[in-house]
C-alpha cells in the first residue's frame, strides 16, 4: 500500500495518526496540494491510499477506518455513527472555523462557530461516562476527530470554553506520541499557520447558516456540486471519449441458457437469501434481499460480467406444518400456493432471476445427504442427548421459532427459541424465561432426545483461516464483519443439525431415521440444489472456487448462518466447494415509526404493493433510495411522495422529457449539429466523473449512493437547459441556433447515458426513454465500460421516437388514502379476535371501553403519566444500546436493562394494559 499526503491538509493529519495508531505498515509519499494521484479524480484529492488491488480511497475517513479494520479493529455501528457525524457536522465547522482564524484572521471569533459541535461533544461525553467515544479502548472515531481539533485546540492563543469532559477527553488524545508525530509531519510545527497555503487553494466554505438550510437527505456529492473544479485537461479528455464510437458487443439482456463459468471472463455466482415459503414478504424483505440482489446482477450484466442469479423458496420446517394445518392443506400443497405468490410478487418487482428454484426436490435430498455423509466420513459430525420444549398441548416437540420468552442474556421479553432479536445471542430455547408456545400459548415442558450436531469447535481454525482471506479481499460489509466477529469471539460450539420433524429433509443415518436435517443446516444447501435444477452442471459454479466468485445477499439476521455454519459444513465436507467471497447485509427497513406486521394490516406487503396504482419502477426507487445500508431506515409514505415529485418528476423525468421535446420541437426529431464549447466540455467532465463514482461504487455493492449520482446528472442537465435557454436562442440568429442544437444534442445524449444507468434500478422506465430516443442498442454495452465511457450515442441526423413524460405526481390525497389503508386496524375497527382456551380463561374481565377525551386517569389510564414513561422509557432504551454498543460489563447491562423493564412496566400500567407477557397467538412469519 502507499499513502500519498500533502502539508498543511489537515485531512492528511487523521490518516497518518491512524497509520501510527494502527502500526500498519504503509509506504509514504509527500507530494504537492495541486498533484493529481487518483487518476480518475476530475480535481485533486489527498490523502489517498493506493491499496494493493489498485484501487484508490480517497476520503481521509475511509482510510482511517481501513487501516483500523486491516488491523483487526472492526468498526462498531456507533463508531460509524461518530464518524458520519465527523463527516456531516463537524467538518464543515472546522473548516470554517481554520478559513476565519488562517486566512481571515478572526481568530476571536473561531468558538462561535464550532460551540454548537463542542457542545454536542460534550452532552455526549457525559452521557456515555467512558473515557473514549464508544468505550474503554480509542477506537477510529476518536482518532479522527482528535485530527480534525487537533489544530485549533491545541492553540492556546483561541478562546474556547470548552467543557470538562471534552477537554479530558481531547488531552488524552494530544499526549499520544502518534497525534504529535502526525501534527508534526502536517503541520511543520507552525500551528494553523502551517495550513495556509492549502487553505488558499480551497473556495470560501458555506457559513452554518447555508449549511443549515440543506434538506437532511441531500448526500455528500449533491452538497460538492458548487465547488467542484473542471481542469482544462479533464474538459478536453471527457470531449475524446464523447468522440468516440459505441462499441459493438452483445447485449446485457441477451443471455443464453444454461449460463456456465467462462475462462478468461469474471464469472460472479450471486444468490439472495432463500424466502421462507409461508408468508407474504414485505418491503423490507424485498429491499433486503432480492431487489438489492436483483439491481447488482443488471449492473453486472451491464459490466460484461458472467452473472448467475439464482434464488427460490425455503420451504422445510415446522412453520410449513403449521401453516398446511392452518389453511387444511398438506404441507406440499401450502408449498406450491406461496411459491406461486412469491414468484409472481417477484416477477410484478421485475426481479430478474436467472432460475428461481425451491427446496422441496430430490436435488435437494441428494446433495444435502452427500453433503451429511462427507462430514460424518470426516468425523465432524457428533451425538448428542439435548433437552427440548415439548407441547403437551400440541403433542409436539416445539421448533426454535415457535416457542417465545424472556432473553436469559438481555431479558427482551420476545426472544425466540433460537437467537434474541434484541441483544442478537444465540439461544437454546430450553434457557428461555417464561416460555410459551406460539400456537397455543401453553406453557411447554422440557423433555430429552438424541440429535446430531455439527462440530464446529474441530472446523474454527480452518474457518478462521478462510475468513481472513474472504473478509479482506472480498466486498464484506461492516455489519457482515462485525457479526461474525462476535460469534467468534466467544469461540464456536457444536451445533444442532437435526429435528424431531415429518417435514424436512431426512437424515440418512439409520439410528437418526425418524428425524430431518434442521433448516439452517439444510436450507443454504439449497443454493446449490437449486442451481442443480437449473443445470445438471452445477459444480462448475459450485465447486471451482478459483474461477467463481460467490456474492451472498440479506438481511442481517441471517449473516452468522452464512458466514460461520454454512461454510463450516463446506469446509467439512472437503469436496472443493465454492465458499463465499463477498457477503452483502442490510441493516432493518421499518414502516414509518413501526414494524411491519401482517397479522396487525400494517405495512405494505409483496401482493399489495400492485394495487397501490402506482408503477413497479417507482416503487424499486424509493425502496432504493432509503436502503438500509449503514443502519436501520424506514419507509414513509410522505417521503416517498416527496422523493417521487421532486426527483422522479421535477429532476430526472423533467430533465429526460426537456431534452427530448426540444428534439421533436425545434429539430424535426433528429438530433441537430453540435460545436461543442467550454461550457459543454465541462459539463461532459462533471457528467463523465459522476459516472465514474457511480460505478466505483456499484462495483462496491453501494447501491443507495450511487442512485443519488443518477440524480446527480439530471440536476447538471437542468442547470444546464436552463443556463442556456435553448428555447429562446432557437429564435435568435445562425450563431443562437447553433448553440441551441449543441445544448440541445448535448442534452439528448445525457438522458441517452442517464437511461443506461438507469437500468439496474428502473428497468422498465430505463426501456421508455431508450425506446422514446430510439436509441441503439449497443449503447448499454459501451456507457459502463471500464471507468465509464460517456460516449455521443446519438449522433446528429439520428432521428427520435414520440417523446411522452416518464412519471406522473403522486397526490396528498391518494398518499393520505394509502397511509391510512396500510397503517393497521384502529382500536374501534378491530374485529373481534377468536381467544384460545388459555386466553378464554384468563379474561374474566369485561371488554375495555374507549377512553374519555380528557387527559384524566380512568380506570387506572393516566395519560400525562404515560406521556413522561414513553420518554422515559425511550431515554433508558437509548443508554442499554449505548453500553451495548461500547460492550460495557454485563453485570451492568442487565442491571439498566432490568430497569428499562420495570419502566415499561409502568408505562403498560400508566396505558391501562396488562404489565405481564399475554400469552400469543401463533403470528405468520
Amino acid at each position: 500500500m502507499k499513502l500519498f499526503v500533502s502539508e498543511g491538509n489537515p485531512h492528511c493529519l487523521k490518516v497518518l495518526a491512524a497509520l501510527e495508531v494502527t502500526g500498519v505498515q504503509c509506504d509514504v509519499q509527500f507530494v504537492n496540494h495541486e498533484e493529481r494521484v487518483v487518476p480518475f479524480l476530475s480535481r485533486p484529492a489527498l490523502p489517498a491510499l493506493l491499496l494493493p488491488s489498485r484501487l484508490h480511497l480517497f476520503s481521509s475517513n475511509a482510510i482511517c477506518r481501513y487501516l483500523f479494520e486491516v488491523s483487526g479493529q472492526d468498526c462498531s455501528e456507533l463508531c460509524g455513527q461518530w464518524l458520519e457525524w465527523e463527516a456531516t457536522d463537524l467538518q464543515p465547522a472546522v473548516l470554517q472555523a481554520f478559513h476565519m482564524a488562517v486566512l481571515q484572521g478572526k481568530g476571536s471569533e473561531v468558538s462561535k462557530v464550532l460551540q454548537g459541535s463542542l457542545n454536542y461533544l460534550e452532552q455526549s461525553l457525559s452521557k456515555r461516562n467512558t473515557p473514549y467515544l464508544t468505550g474503554d479502548a480509542v477506537s477510529v472515531a476518536d482518532v479522527v476527530l482528535w485530527a480534525a481539533l487537533y489544530p485549533i485546540l491545541s492553540d492556546s492563543s483561541l478562546p474556547f470554553g470548552e467543557g470538562n469532559c471534552v477537554k479530558t477527553w481531547f488531552d488524552r488524545g494530544a499526549a499520544l506520541h502518534s497525534l504529535q508525530s502526525a501534527a508534526q509531519k502536517v503541520l511543520q510545527g507552525k500551528g494553523l499557520q502551517g495550513m495556509k497555503s492549502y487553505m488558499q487553494k480551497l473556495p470560501a466554505p458555506q457559513s452554518s447558516a447555508c449549511r443549515d438550510t440543506q434538506p437532511c437527505n441531500s448526500s455528500p456529492a449533491e452538497c460538492e456540486e458548487s465547488e467542484r473544479l473542471v481542469s482544462e485537461e479533464e474538459m478536453e479528455a471527457a470531449a475524446v471519449t464523447w468522440s468516440k464510437s459505441l462499441s459493438a458487443g452483445p447485449s446485457a439482456t441477451d443471455r443464453q441458457h444454461p449460463i456456465l463459468p467462462v475462462d478468461g471472463k469474471r464469472n460472479i455466482l450471486v444468490t439472495s437469501a432463500l424466502p421462507y415459503v409461508n408468508n407474504v414478504p414485505h418491503l423490507g424483505n424485498i429491499i433486503g434481499c432480492v431487489l438489492s440482489t436483483d439491481v447488482f446482477c443488471r449492473y453486472g450484466r451491464l459490466r460484461d460480467w458472467n452473472v448467475l442469479f439464482v434464488c427460490g423458496t425455503d420451504e422445510y420446517g415446522t412453520a410449513t406444518e403449521n401453516k398446511a394445518r392452518e389453511e387444511g392443506l398438506t404441507p406440499q400443497q401450502i408449498c406450491d400456493k406461496y411459491h406461486a405468490i412469491h414468484a409472481s410478487i417477484y416477477k410484478w418487482f421485475q426481479i430478474d432471476f436467472d432460475y428461481f428454484g425451491r427446496t422441496t426436490t430430490e436435488k435437494q435430498t441428494e446433495i444435502a445427504q452427500d453433503i451429511f455423509w462427507r462430514l460424518h466420513k470426516h468425523d465432524f459430525l457428533m451425538e448428542d442427548t439435548v433437552e427440548q420444549l415439548r407441547c403437551e398441548n400440541c403433542q409436539r416437540f416445539l421448533a426454535d421459532r415457535f416457542v417465545e420468552g424472556i432473553c436469559p442474556h438481555c431479558s427482551y421479553p420476545e426472544a425466540r427459541g433460537d437467537q434474541c432479536d434484541k441483544c442478537g445471542r444465540l439461544i437454546n430455547a430450553v434457557e428461555l424465561r417464561e416460555p410459551q408456545c406460539k400456537v397455543c400459548g401453553q406453557t411447554p415442558v422440557i423433555r430429552s432426545s438424541k440429535h446430531l450436531f455439527l462440530d464446529l469447535p474441530k472446523l474454527e481454525s480452518q474457518l478462521e483461516q478462510w475468513l481472513d482471506k474472504s473478509t479482506s479481499t472480498g466486498d464484506w460489509t461492516a455489519n457482515a464483519k462485525q457479526i461474525t466477529r462476535s460469534w467468534l469471539r466467544d469461540g464456536l460450539k457444536p451445533r444442532c443439525i437435526t429435528r424431531d420433524l415429518k417435514w424436512g429433509t431426512p437424515v440418512p443415518h439409520p439410528d437418526f431415521k425418524e428425524k430431518v436435517f434442521y433448516v439452517w443446516f439444510d436450507a443454504p444447501i439449497g443454493y446449490l440444489s437449486i442451481t442443480a435444477n437449473y443445470t445438471d452442471k452445477w459444480e462448475k459454479w459450485w465447486k471451482n472456487p478459483n474461477q467463481v466468485e460467490l456474492y451472498n445477499f440479506m438481511a442481517k439476521d441471517n449473516v452468522p448462518f452464512h458466514s460461520v455454519v454454512f461454510p463450516c459444513s463446506l469446509l467439512g465436507a472437503q469436496d472443493n466447494y465454492t465458499l463465499v467471497s463477498h457477503l452483502v447485509a442490510t441493516e432493518y427497513l421499518n414502516y414509518e415509526d413501526t414494524k411491519f406486521s401482517k397479522s396487525r394490516g400494517i405495512g405494505v406487503f409483496g401482493d399489495m404493493a400492485k394495487d397501490t396504482g402506482i408503477p413497479s419502477d417507482v416503487w424499486r426507487f424509493y425502496l432504493l433510495y432509503v436502503r438500509p445500508e449503514g443502519q436501520d431506515s424506514a419507509f414513509s409514505w410522505s417521503d416517498m411522495a416527496t422523493k417521487n415529485n421532486s426527483e422522479l418528476l421535477n429532476n430526472l423525468g423533467n430533465f429526460i422529457n426537456r431534452a427530448g421535446m426540444f428534439v421533436a420541437k425545434f429539430f424535426d426529431g433528429c438530433v441537430p449539429p453540435m460545436e461543442l464549447q467550454p461550457e459543454d466540455k465541462k459539463l461532459l467532465a462533471l457528467v463523465g466523473w459522476e459516472l465514474q463514482q457511480y460505478i466505483q461504487l456499484m462495483d462496491k455493492v453501494k447501491i443507495r449512493d450511487a442512485l443519488k449520482h443518477i440524480l446527480n446528472i439530471s440536476r447538471h442537465g437542468n442547470q444546464y437547459i436552463q443556463v442556456n435557454e435553448p428555447w429562446k436562442k432557437i429564435k435568435g440568429g445562425d450563431t443562437e441556433r447553433q448553440r441551441a442544437g449543441t445544448v440541445t444534442g448535448v442534452s439528448v445524449n445525457i438522458a441517452c447515458l442517464l437511461s443506461v444507468m438507469l437500468f439496474p434500478f428502473m428497468p422498465t422506465v430505463s426501456q421508455t426513454i431508450r425506446d422514446q430516443l430510439n436509441a441503439p442498442q449497443s449503447c448499454i454495452g459501451t456507457m459502463l465500460q471500464g471507468t465509464g465511457t460517456f460516449v455521443c450515442a446519438l449522433c446528429p441526423g439520428h432521428r427520435i421516437g414520440a417523446i411522452s413524460p416518464l412519471f406522473q405526481k403522486l397526490e396528498v390525497d391518494q398518499i393520505e388514502a394509502l397511509k391510512k389503508r396500510f397503517g393497521g386496524q384502529q382500536p374501534e375497527d378491530e374485529p373481534p379476535k377468536k381467544k384460545t382456551t388459555a386466553q378464554s380463561a384468563a379474561s374474566t374481565q369485561p371488554a375495555a371501553v374507549p377512553a374519555p377525551a380528557a387527559e384524566v386517569a380512568v380506570n387506572g389510564v393516566d395519560p400525562e403519566k404515560a406521556k413522561q414513561l414513553t420518554q422515559a422509557v425511550a431515554e433508558q432504551g437509548e443508554k442499554v444500546r449505548t453500553l451495548k454498543a461500547q460492550k460495557a460489563e454485563k453485570a451492568v447491562i442487565t442491571a439498566e436493562v432490568a430497569k428499562l423493564l420495570d419502566l415499561k412496566k409502568q408505562l403498560a400500567l400508566a396505558e391501562g394494559k396488562s404489565p405481564e407477557p399475554a400469552p400469543q397467538k401463533g403470528k405468520k412469519k
